[in-house]
């Protein structure tokens, strides 16, 4: 079950956290991963991991918020590969502040990442994916549907992230092209220590309890079951699944009272 041979994964931002796994995930399934980051040191190791471990993959410096250069390494997948059956947009900034604190500048990177370059990718790989059909899954967040205090842009951002995915997965769905949404509440990733350091030195692990606690299961979710999840959205085992937004937030969106 799962299987994911001969199949080409297009992940974007799968130099580190849940972008990370679900690579690793998706090759030891069977898939060929194209590994879509800014960062070419991340980029590289996780090919690396995947190649040493018996998998396949390839390297693709890019910035998705750049259409162009969206449309060139789709198009030298295309050529090398043939067909690219799978798109994760996984890539995506944060940020933290409410309506007041927020700047133009911080709402036209987050647009120009999470939103036009989901868009971009999106756009990139369609053509090629009416020819036999194809799976797209984004990553959306809690946040598009909750109030969530000091997440006002980042909430915009993953909110337009499930609307493009309905819309797709509607106009689409004749060509054989599926299209889903994750939904992950806090997951533990470099980022989530990172932002724990910056704002909260000296009180790091008391921070990280609280944050842990924020989902009623009582701890953070793993990168590796947001990946486990993709992998059943990208694998024929969903088939009858398109046009829906899962959350995976341990209990946050349907058990906080």
């Amino acid at each position: 079950m799962f299987s994911l041979n001969n199949k080409t994964a297009f992940i974007t931002g799968s130099g580190s956290g849940i972008g990370k796994s679900i690579a690793i995930t998706f090759a030891k399934q069977g898939a060929h991963i194209c590994i879509v980051d800014l960062d070419s040191t991340g980029a590289n190791q996780v090919a690396l991991e995947i190649i040493e471990n018996g998998g396949s993959a390839s390297v693709h410096i890019c910035n998705i918020a750049d259409q162009d250069a969206v449309k060139t390494v789709v198009a030298e997948i295309i050529t090398a590969k043939g067909y690219i059956d799978i798109l994760v947009n996984n890539a995506g900034v944060a940020h933290v502040g409410n309506i007041e604190n927020t700047q133009v500048a911080d709402m036209d990177r987050l647009f120009s990442i999470n939103v036009k370059g989901v868009f971009n990718c999106m756009q990139a790989v369609i053509e090629s994916m009416k020819q036999r059909g194809g799976v797209i899954v984004n990553l959306a967040s809690v946040a598009a549907t909750l109030g969530i205090s000091e997440r006002f842009a980042y909430s915009m951002t993953k909110g337009a992230v499930v609307s493009m995915t309905l819309s797709v997965a509607k106009d689409y769905i004749k060509s054989g092209i599926r299209c889903n949404c994750i939904s992950p509440g806090r997951v533990h990733t470099p980022f989530v220590d990172g932002f724990i350091a910056k704002n909260y030195p000296g009180n790091e692990a008391e921070m990280f309890e609280k944050l842990s606690k924020t989902q009623p299961i009582g701890r953070m979710g793993q990168p590796n079951e947001i990946a486990s999840l993709a992998l059943y959205l990208c694998s024929d085992e969903a088939s009858f699944v398109t046009g829906c937004d899962y959350p995976i937030d341990g209990g946050y969106t349907k058990l906080n009272s």
